[in-house]
């Protein structure tokens, strides 16, 4: 181990930029978009998708802000620390590590279930176990092999995402002027109660689902920690980020609600036995049955992107606390290549274990993706509250805001509305199903709400921290 236990800066302008524009288009976007349909309607999932869109919008731009002002591989967790409380940022960096852990074990089940497309008989689990081994081996290596695969993986996720919505438009407009007779594009879109499904409830039960299509977008602050010059690249990669929330996520999401009707049995619900990517059925409807195939390979490399970029934000935020006393010391060293491999072992081992936990059905399956949802709003939550008070402090001691190397937009309102929008899908996700047989289930979605609570208030308790003076908050550029 080298003495000085530094992650190194080795991820370059364009590294940064592709991460930006691909690196969390994942299992959220190619599978889990399914059960938004199924579940709300295509008007209600495309409503769901534009109301995280924008709240994510200006969570992305906070966390710009601050990532360019003070770059840190423990990205929000530090900056908690820094501009609210230490035991904020405490928290905010074991949830986010559990988020972590959480998601790359849906991704790994994910991959698994992609592969029943061609291999309906062989155990999903054993294609799961070679995504596991094939993350952990990029993960180890330099970051610099991590910044080149995440490169060209998100180059074909970019390139796949727009050639599907080229074809995808193309159907809609044949399908709406007589010539493709298949595809019923109106009776899709207004299918169910107009277009939705559930009313309020069905629409608020899937925006847990649709926030996990966005998770990994907050990947980019931690990047930041070892990027080559985050005062240029960061602020680069952030000017796109409306562009990308619009086409990769809004636009796409509209076109497979046009395509593939609501009772579709091949789409993500809880009741699915063979469940197929909304991508993939949305080529095999319109009669390409080899480019079906050649996008679920897309989707699976996809999927195993996903994995391989929350791995790595997982491990560095484990390292950052191992470095800040926030977790054993152990956690925050690294090995000669600047790779914090103790905590990579720890973050692969339980992502493991909880994956095990993920290959007994949809509905587990389910499960997890709204535990890790709801530990990503968190996330997104302790951004929001982080930027407010480091703004706040900047102004308060004086310092010129046109000297900020980024600058988020509408400041205040939009920090103050993530903070109202994320605490709102929170606060309603479904209490009555804490009254229900199904308590058992719906305490579980809740666990990560009272785990973040007691985290909080334990350090406070052990350590004796405050809330910050905002005149004694630390603006220096150093970690």
């Amino acid at each position: 181990m080298e003495e000085n236990n530094q992650v190194k800066r080795n991820l370059k302008q364009r590294h940064i930029t592709m991460i930006a524009l691909g690196g969390t288009i994942g299992t959220g976007l190619f599978l889990t978009s399914g059960a938004t349909i199924s579940q709300a309607g295509p008007f209600g999932s495309v409503l769901a998708y534009i109301f995280i869109g924008i709240m994510v919008y200006f969570v992305m731009t906070s966390l710009g802000e601050m990532a360019t002002y003070l770059p840190t591989s423990g990205s929000f967790s530090d900056y908690g620390s820094r501009y609210v409380d230490p035991a904020f940022g405490f928290a905010l960096g074991w949830n986010y590590w559990l988020n972590g852990a959480i998601t790359i074990a849906v991704d790994l089940t994910t991959a698994g279930m992609i592969t029943q497309f061609w291999f309906p008989h062989i155990h999903a689990w054993i294609f799961s176990g070679i995504a596991t081994i094939l993350i952990f081996v990029i993960n180890v290596l330099a970051v610099k092999a991590f910044g080149e695969t995440e490169y060209w993986l998100a180059t074909i996720k970019v390139i796949t995402i727009v050639i599907f919505l080229i074809v995808g438009v193309a159907t809609i407009w044949a399908s709406l002027t007589g010539h493709n007779g298949n595809i019923d594009v109106v009776k899709n879109l207004t299918a169910g109660n107009h277009g939705f499904i559930g009313g309020v409830t069905g629409f608020v039960g899937v925006l847990l689902i649709a926030g996990f299509s966005f998770q990994g977008t907050e990947l980019l602050g931690v990047t930041a920690g070892e990027s080559e010059n985050p005062e240029k690249s960061i602020p680069k990669a952030m000017n796109s980020i409306f562009w990308r929330i619009l086409l990769f996520y809004i636009f796409t999401i509209i076109v497979i609600a046009a395509i593939i009707n609501y009772k579709d049995p091949r789409l993500l619900n809880p009741n699915s036995t063979a469940v197929m990517s909304p991508f993939t059925i949305v080529f095999k409807n319109i009669g390409f049955a080899l480019a079906a195939s050649v996008m679920n390979a897309v989707i699976l490399t996809s999927v195993v992107s996903s994995a391989n970029s929350v791995m790595y934000a997982s491990t560095r935020i484990l390292y950052s606390l191992g470095q800040d006393h926030g977790a054993p010391k152990v956690f925050g060293r690294t090995a000669k290549n600047g790779i914090p491999v103790v905590a990579l072992l720890a973050t692969s081992i339980i992502c493991f274990i909880t994956f095990l936990t993920g290959i007994f059905g949809t509905q587990i399956y389910l499960f997890l993706v709204d535990l890790s949802s709801l530990t990503g709003f968190i996330a997104w939550l302790g951004i929001s509250i982080s930027h407010v008070r480091f703004r706040r402090a900047y102004v308060a001691q004086g310092k010129d805001l046109n000297d900020l190397p980024y600058k988020a937009k509408l400041f205040p309102f939009g920090p103050l509305l993530a903070i109202l929008m994320t605490a709102a899908i929170m606060i309603n996700l479904d209490p009555q199903q804490l009254f229900s047989p199904q308590w058992g289930q719906a305490l579980a979605t809740y666990a990560a709400l009272p785990m973040f609570i007691l985290l909080y208030f334990g350090y406070k308790w052990t350590h004796n921290t405050k809330i910050i003076p905002l005149e004694e908050v630390d603006l220096s550029r150093e970690k």
